[in-house]
């Protein structure tokens, strides 16, 4: 088994949290990120700047013989993944599956038309709480328990 970190956007406690739990079920956790991001961590991979060159390393890197998760925000990247018969979670704790994914790219697609438009205005992200730090660890916890069970 392997965990991919989409490490652009990763808050420090999911990168934490998902390197903390590697260790503990002696899973490799690989991190990918651009040059524009400093991320020091055992395995790290740094690709060019270019949009979407991250998420591309990572779709690339899958093995359909090695379960592999794949943590990131991206609906964009959770959907290849998926494609590619491997498993996605959010920094949320969220499990993107085929039953869902669907829908939060049209989600994102209709607000992304809205946003072009001027008719939303959306302030940033809400502060990461602890809670959405428990929330994501047993998520990831339960994720590799599920993966590993024959």
């Amino acid at each position: 088994m392997l965990i991919y970190v989409d490490a652009d956007a990763a808050p420090k406690s999911v990168l934490r949290i998902t390197l903390e739990a590697g260790a503990k079920h002696g899973i490799p956790v690989i991190t990918v990120s651009s040059i524009n991001h400093e991320i020091r961590t055992e395995h790290h991979i740094q690709v060019d700047p270019a949009p979407q060159a991250t998420d591309m390393e990572i779709v690339r890197r899958i093995q359909s013989n090695v379960p592999t998760i794949v943590v990131t925000q991206d609906y964009g990247l959770a959907a290849l993944v998926l494609a590619r018969k491997a498993y996605a979670i959010s920094p949320g704790g969220l499990w993107f599956t085929s039953d869902n994914i669907d829908r939060l790219l049209a989600e994102r697609a209709v607000s992304a038309k809205l946003r072009r438009g001027g008719k939303v205005r959306l302030r940033g992200p809400r502060a990461r709480t602890d809670e959405d730090d428990r929330q994501f660890e047993e998520s990831l916890l339960r994720l590799i328990e599920a993966i590993r069970e024959p």
